[in-house]
């Protein structure tokens, strides 16, 4: 193994711990807010959990706290990278491993979810996005499998050569994976809420994320010096 290769190696399983962690953070509030919200029992549909102005405080407190935690993962990624892909990676896998280790940590606090398919709330911001457990983790799990990958190319200075036509298809895939997730999630209080999430659309957005993350990694290097 070469020492740019355990380098790497070292700085990412840093990175993973943070992220571990900071899952278990993320985890404890919401084993919190569910005794707060849902004292008898987190299913599906929900019940319209803002009626009083008590809730709307705690769920703008809650979209603030979201905000405040995509912030820490960006500090996190500029502080773990050098390179600009080095810390487009390191926020693609402090983002995965914090998102996994969430649903592992809830597992352990709250033993949930029962399955994969289980349904939660995944995001308040601009709106709630929700589906069944097993999509985000998808998308998390090729996030870290992608970013590791940038990782190894920057680490031996043979970073991506990315074009536009790459950061069209990222973006055309993050849109409709958003897109099938908030769908999932204006109707979680109705009780055919299920059938609103759009799976093959989110099927269609995820891969079209691998098909250019694989373009991206087959296509051409950029070539960097090494310093002096």
């Amino acid at each position: 193994m070469s020492s740019e290769t355990k380098r790497m190696l070292q700085k990412l399983l840093i990175a993973v711990a943070f992220s571990i962690a900071f899952g278990y953070i993320e985890a404890a509030v919401v084993v919190y807010l569910r005794a707060l919200f849902h004292p008898n029992g987190f299913t599906f549909p929900m019940e319209v959990f803002d009626a009083t102005p008590q809730a709307q405080r705690l769920t703008l407190t809650e979209v603030g706290r979201e905000a405040a935690t995509l912030v820490l993962i960006l500090t996190g990624a500029w502080l773990f990278g050098s390179l600009r892909q080095e810390r487009i990676a390191y926020f693609l896998i402090i983002f995965a491993v914090w998102d996994i280790f969430y649903y592992v940590w809830l597992k352990v606090l709250l033993d949930w979810p029962a399955s994969l398919m289980d349904w939660d709330i995944l995001f308040l911001i601009p709106m709630a996005w929700a589906s069944p457990v097993l999509y985000p983790v998808l998308v998390s799990l090729a996030m870290f499998a992608f970013a590791t990958a940038i990782l190894y190319r920057c680490a031996h200075r043979r970073p991506l050569g990315v074009t536009y036509t790459d950061w069209l298809g990222w973006s055309a895939s993050l849109l409709v994976i958003m897109v099938s997730f908030c769908l999932g999630g204006t109707h979680i209080t109705e009780p055919d809420y299920a059938q609103y999430f759009h799976g093959p659309l989110f099927a269609g957005g995820f891969a079209l994320g691998i098909v250019f993350c694989a373009k991206s990694l087959r296509g051409r290097e950029l070539a960097i010096a090494a310093p002096a």
